[in-house]
């Protein structure tokens, strides 16, 4: 894709995304219709499926060609990485959301051909979005990302997944004690975006599409390293255990990995 149309596309849907929001801020005190959907802890919400379908409605309009995957469902049936294809995570946190109304994020992604072209991720509440892509660079704010430093894991905070660490999957509790220490957010978004601003050297989880389109393209076009757990390209639409991490802290998780 070129520059310019780029620069078209993200122009329009950084205005959905402040529409989106301003729409999810317009209900977040309402009462709240819950639902589980694999677990206790997998929640939806009437907030979910709105923004989802506000936002899939945005993309039809714009690109009626493009094929939409959709955490909710709204999109469509996506099993290839061929043409244009967006990724939406109307709410990346539910369970934050719902319990905290804070911490949680709306995530955007555009890939075309199986290449990543352009991603988002709103922090809803602090109002920070991350946004662009390889071609035009990534933003923080509309800002220019700081150059992230490549930090080890021995100096920096990683950010983990509770349940992997609680049954130490993949010796996470060797990885958080060879840290300074770790976090656990709750939403792949907010890890994210913390990695990009260099605030943790790195983040793993069990991550679906919709929880690391955004942020794959994002993070590998700020230098970072997105893999499998185990260190193998990550595909668009994998589903499976993730590490994200600086260069230097990537190679120390995955010494940890292979003990």
């Amino acid at each position: 894709m070129e520059i310019n149309e780029l620069e078209e596309i993200d122009k329009t849907v950084k205005g959905w995304l402040r529409e989106s929001r301003d729409n999810v801020l317009r209900n977040i005190d309402t009462r709240l219709t819950v639902s589980t959907k694999t677990s206790r802890r997998d929640l939806v919400t009437n907030i979910d499926k709105q923004n989802e379908k506000f936002i899939v409605s945005k993309i039809r309009e714009f690109e009626p060609h493009a094929r939409i995957l959709g955490e909710e469902g709204f999109g469509d049936k996506v099993d290839s990485t061929k043409g244009r294809v967006w990724i939406v995570d109307p709410i990346d946190g539910t369970m934050n959301f719902v319990k905290q109304r804070n911490h949680f994020a709306i995530m955007i992604a555009l890939y075309n051909d199986g290449i990543g072209e352009l991603g988002y991720i709103l922090d809803v509440i602090g109002n920070r979005l991350l946004s662009g892509g390889p071609k035009i660079g990534v933003f923080d704010n509309g800002q220019p990302l700081t150059p992230i430093a490549d930090t080890a894991l021995k100096d920096g905070l990683i950010g983990l997944s509770g349940p992997m660490v609680l049954n130490n999957e993949f010796n996470m509790v060797d990885i958080a004690e060879k840290s300074l220490g770790m976090r656990i957010y709750g939403s792949a978004g907010i890890d994210i975006i913390s990695v990009l601003r260099g605030e943790l050297v790195g983040y793993i989880s069990y991550l679906k599409p919709w929880d690391f389109g955004a942020g794959k393209i994002l993070c590998e076009s700020a230098g970072l390293k997105m893999t499998t757990i185990d260190g193998k390209q990550l595909g668009m639409l994998s589903s499976t255990a993730v590490l994200l991490a600086t260069r230097n802290a990537h190679r120390d998780v995955l010494t940890i990995v292979g003990k």
